[in-house]
């Protein structure tokens, strides 16, 4: 099974925690072990949020911001890598063609931003479009999509499953309103829709919560089926 997973800067390194960076590595590493190809994208989290604002501070435009957090993004995937070792490629893909690449040479495929303009939500959805990725799981501080800003709403029900362009319509308003916040964006929810890829919306706190996920369907969080989309077989195996 070929698997992508998205996780967010927040999640992998909310403050620079060595054991944090190694225990996601090792979750990666079970679901090599497992027979999985694996790609992860890696977001940029607080730091990149503190670099942008600086930035932002001081006269810089959308499109340099943009190459900022790209840079965190990176650096964050750096770390992962560093984590993994000789399982993922040596350094983070700049493009998809190398991030592919990477994956057929058996290795862990580690990337970051790609382009101003577009989140590492998006990059992930693209990613998986492009090396038909059976699996699309998305790691956030967020436990699965719901029909409000949770934060801010205390009665926001959350969505068990979606189809992708139910996907599309719950993200939508959240993206015309700045005040709300969906784990997913809308760019990221429209190429899932577009390709219907299999998706997961999960809090990924615990970074075995991934590896059940991806390996036994097993979580807490939103499954994003296509219509006519059969689940994985190894979900339906004896563990």
């Amino acid at each position: 099974m070929r698997v992508v997973v998205s996780v967010g800067g927040s999640v992998l390194a909310p403050d620079l925690d060595p054991e944090r960076v190694a225990a996601y590595a090792e979750a990666i590493e079970r679901l090599v072990a497992d027979g999985c190809e694996v790609g992860v994208v890696v977001g940029g989290g607080g730091v990149a949020r503190e670099y942008i604002e600086t930035a932002r501070d001081i006269g810089a435009n959308e499109v340099e911001l943009d190459r900022l957090g790209i840079g965190t993004t990176r650096l964050n995937a750096r770390l992962l890598i560093a984590a993994l070792g000789d399982r993922a490629s040596l350094a983070p893909a700049t493009d998809y063609e190398e991030a592919g690449a990477a994956l057929r040479r058996d290795e862990v495929a580690v990337i970051g931003g790609v382009t101003p303009g577009q989140t590492t939500d998006a990059v992930a959805a693209a990613f998986a479009e492009s090396v038909d990725a059976d699996l699309l799981v998305y790691a956030t501080s967020a436990d699965g999509v719901y029909d409000a800003d949770p934060n801010a709403d205390p009665d926001a029900a959350q969505f068990a499953e979606l189809s992708p362009a139910e996907l599309v319509e719950v993200v939508l308003p959240m993206s015309r309103d700045a005040g709300a916040s969906a784990p997913v964006d809308l760019l990221a929810a429209k190429l899932i829709d577009r390709a219907g890829i299999r998706s997961i919306v999960l809090d990924g706190t615990d970074p075995s919560a991934v590896v059940d996920a991806a390996l036994y369907g097993d979580h807490t969080g939103t499954d994003v089926v296509p219509v006519g989309g059969e689940e994985p077989s190894s979900w339906t195996e004896e563990r």
